[in-house]
């Protein structure tokens, strides 16, 4: 076993695995539907059924650089995938849910999906423009792209709340470690949400607009390594003091994308098997 897609449910306060994998498996998200999760592993994208735990490969065209940048439309019909196959840097596209042909969505590259607004309209993104990184938004059509936040700290993880008000997102933009940010999709009221010792990643608000859920590493850490002791971390969506859900082995790939269930009672992540650890007994 190299890692494990589990389920966290939040009245039980418990997990449970979906699927011990031997090949390395990254980001889930779950469909609108309830059915599945979307993964990625070796730049490849992956439909896993939650009744029968089996994998089943999402056709992506000549795209076979696939990084764990991935999500799902709110009306289920479509995938956004960020993929450097043809660019040599990551770039954007859409392709319909079952798989088939990718529509190109930035014409500029590095370009690292992470959020698709409420209304389905808008895509929300990480790109780097002139040296710096930035938040960044486009058309799902395409078109144009607005710049909504840049400076040379380090962004990541923009994710829209429920009702299409906030984006949210990492950086190091208050100058130590990486905290959480909000910001209106027009860019205004730029607001810092944590101000902690910890380094903090990819906040996920929840589908019913009460909490965020956000992977928090310890201490000093660089960027967001893989294979580290990291906490899945919840507070409220107004901002306040957080709750540590779960310790886990884990860090990139843990909790990358947009992972709620729909009805916001649980959510999906990865854990990885630390190298010391003996494989799980057949």
């Amino acid at each position: 076993m190299v890692c494990t897609v589990e389920i966290f449910d939040l009245a039980t306060r418990r997990t449970h695995v979906v699927l011990d994998s031997a090949e390395l498996l990254e980001a889930p998200n779950w469909t609108p539907d309830g059915a599945a999760l979307i993964v990625n592993g070796g730049g490849r994208l992956f439909r896993l059924d939650l009744d029968s735990g089996q994998l089943e490969q999402i056709d992506t065209g000549s795209l076979t650089g696939l990084n764990n940048d991935h999500g799902i439309s709110p009306d289920g019909a479509r995938l956004v995938i960020s993929d450097k196959t043809e660019t040599g840097k990551s770039c954007i596209y859409t392709l319909p849910i079952t798989g088939g042909v990718p529509t190109r969505i930035t014409e500029q590259v590095p370009s690292w999906w992470h959020g698709w607004s409420p209304d389905g309209g808008t895509l929300a993104y990480v790109a780097v423009r002139d040296g710096d990184f930035g938040i960044y938004t486009i058309p799902v059509a395409g078109g144009a792209e607005t710049c909504l936040v840049t400076s040379p700290q380090h962004y990541d993880g923009p994710d829209y709340t429920p009702d299409g008000a906030w984006i949210w997102f990492n950086s190091e933009r208050g100058g130590t470690a990486s905290d959480l940010w909000r910001i209106r999709p027009d860019g205004s009221d730029l607001e810092q949400m944590t101000r902690s010792a910890r380094v903090e990643w990819f906040p996920h608000p929840s589908p019913d607009g009460a909490h965020v859920l956000y992977l928090s590493y310890p201490p000093g850490t660089e960027g967001h390594p893989f294979g580290r002791d990291v906490e899945l971390r919840l507070m409220p969506a107004t901002g306040g003091p957080s709750e540590t859900l779960l310790t886990l082995y884990g860090g990139q790939g843990t909790l990358n994308v947009p992972c709620w269930a729909p009805d916001a009672s649980a959510f999906a992540f990865v854990r990885y098997r630390k190298p010391q650890e003996a494989p799980c007994p057949v």
